[in-house]
């Protein structure tokens, strides 16, 4: 499998149908302007779905990929290490703010185990069932994943892409249930924007104190120096210093935009992957939106990159895909607007009669004050 591949499949969303789009905002009773943000959004979806007037959003769903990343034995992370089943758990009984969201918005939410360190029987076999590997390796001293395991978790993002679009989804809200998750894509943040470790390393969604954050920090810079000489092939790159839901994540990112699903990132988990999508097919971001900032250096650095402004800054740092869900609304309220919002009527023969004869009367008052200049006599 080579990832550059994907560059050939996805397209940009249809520039034409934007532009009709546009035309069509320019006659509404509102201003141009006046919805800010809004205005543009939904031209982004008429572009997006190939339709002038826009669809509203009807079918999203919440998609959280979720692994264990052996890195997080370095306490580099405010939970413990190979308990990302928990925070699985935990959404499914609907005690985490985005199932308290969910069921609020009442949008679905599918839950992929990509890498999860935990016996299958602790959770639902439809969540299990798509596990690449238990866990994924310590990227500071081993590669993540084998080459096999990475294309495999690739295929399966893929699939799960396929899945959704098949089933009529029409926007995917995507996150992550992870541990050490945060500190991964910090790395492969960092090699894809060659900078320092200590540039992005953050505290995650969980916090960390002062000796942690030193203890992640050199974790990434370590993990670093194994990620450089493999810059040059994103899926060595997701086997080397990824993980299994990373990889996934990535693929389901790449697959989404070939099928034109358009997509919500929600912290920096999702905006590594992103950026590993966009180094491979450089069209893809075309068909994401950054939900949220979630307050780490890396996902700052990774959206500034690939030109994503995020469409919220509330302070929300909770992760696993609450922020981006809380972007819906907006996103929906933006189809909303687009396709409902009356357009002026247009002039009758009358007024466009009136209009014609004042152009006509300023144009001959013109001319006479010009001549009338012209005749005028040079003063002493």
């Amino acid at each position: 499998m080579n990832l550059d591949d994907f560059s050939d499949l996805i397209e940009r969303p249809d520039g034409g149908l934007r532009r009709d789009a546009e035309e069509r905002r320019e006659r509404f009773v509102v201003p141009p302007g006046a919805l800010g943000r809004l205005d543009e959004l939904g031209e982004w979806l008429s572009a997006a779905q190939q339709a002038v007037p826009v669809r509203p959003i009807e079918q999203p769903r919440v998609l959280l990929f979720a692994g264990d990343h052996g890195v997080a034995s370095l306490d580099v992370s405010g939970r413990a290490a190979g308990s990302a089943h928990e925070l699985v758990r935990a959404t499914l009984e609907g005690a985490t703010p985005l199932a308290v969201l969910a069921r609020r918005f009442s949008v679905p939410v599918r839950i992929v185990d990509a890498g999860l360190d935990c016996d299958p029987e602790l959770l639902p076999e439809q969540v299990v069932r798509t596990r690449v590997r238990r866990g994924s390796g310590r990227i500071d001293i081993e590669d993540a994943l084998t080459a096999e395991e990475a294309e495999r978790a690739v295929r399966l993002g893929m699939a799960i892409a396929d899945e959704e679009a098949d089933s009529g989804t029409d926007l995917v809200v995507l996150g992550d249930l992870s541990v050490g998750g945060t500190t991964a894509a910090a790395t492969l943040i960092a090699a894809l924007c060659g900078t320092d470790a200590s540039v992005v390393t953050g505290r995650g969604g969980a916090g960390i104190d002062d000796l942690a954050w030193m203890r992640k920090c050199a974790a990434i810079r370590d993990a670093l120096r194994r990620a450089r000489p493999v810059l040059g092939d994103q899926l060595e790159l997701l086997a080397t210093v990824g993980g299994a839901d990373l990889a996934a994540m990535t693929g389901f990112l790449l697959q989404s935009a070939v099928r034109r699903l358009p997509v919500i990132l929600d912290g920096v988990v999702s905006a590594a992957c992103a950026l590993v999508g966009q180094r491979a097919a450089f069209r893809a971001p075309d068909w994401w939106l950054a939900g949220q900032l979630s307050g780490e250096p890396a996902q700052a650095k990774a959206l500034d990159r690939m030109a994503l402004n995020p469409l919220l800054d509330h302070g929300v740092i909770v992760g696993e895909g609450s922020g981006a869900l809380l972007a819906l609304p907006f996103v929906q309220a933006a189809a909303a607007l687009a396709a409902e919002l009356p357009e002026r009527a247009p002039a009758s023969d009358e007024d466009a009669e009136r209009d014609e004869e004042a152009e006509e009367k300023d144009g001959e008052e013109t001319a006479d004050s010009e001549g009338a200049a012209v005749g005028e006599p040079a003063g002493d």
